[in-house]
């Protein structure tokens, strides 16, 4: 992000708290993890608040709402993004909040209804 940005809220899902403010050197995105107090969060969402001053709007708040989570092992990278567990698995959800439906859990690697695509 650039420097003159504002901080970015953290903001708890559940419960509903918020954590903190927290400046951000980078774009934090649903599904990407940051640490904070010693606590590992993963973002669900991210939400821009604008003001509009002499005819422009600026960007004014950062809110990111997050959970307590823990980072997961296995990760695999497609198109750009990191996605959780094995993406050879023909139930793995491609995604960077869900593993797949079968074993949210994990882990892919003793999953019993592990597939090859």
């Amino acid at each position: 992000m650039e420097p003159d940005s504002p901080p970015a809220e953290l903001i708890l899902t559940h419960p509903r708290q918020t954590l903190g403010s927290i400046q951000l050197d980078w774009n934090a995105q649903p599904g990407s993890y940051l640490d904070f107090e010693g606590q590992t969060y993963a973002v669900l969402e991210r939400r821009h608040r604008y003001f509009l001053r002499s005819g422009r709007y600026q960007l004014h708040k950062i809110a990111l709402y997050v959970q307590s989570a823990q980072r997961p092992s296995e990760r695999s990278l497609i198109d750009g993004y990191w996605v959780i567990g094995d993406i050879s698995c023909r139930y793995n959800a491609r995604s960077e909040l869900v593993r797949c439906a079968v074993n949210p859990e994990g882990p892919c690697n003793s999953c019993r209804f592990y597939e090859r695509e």
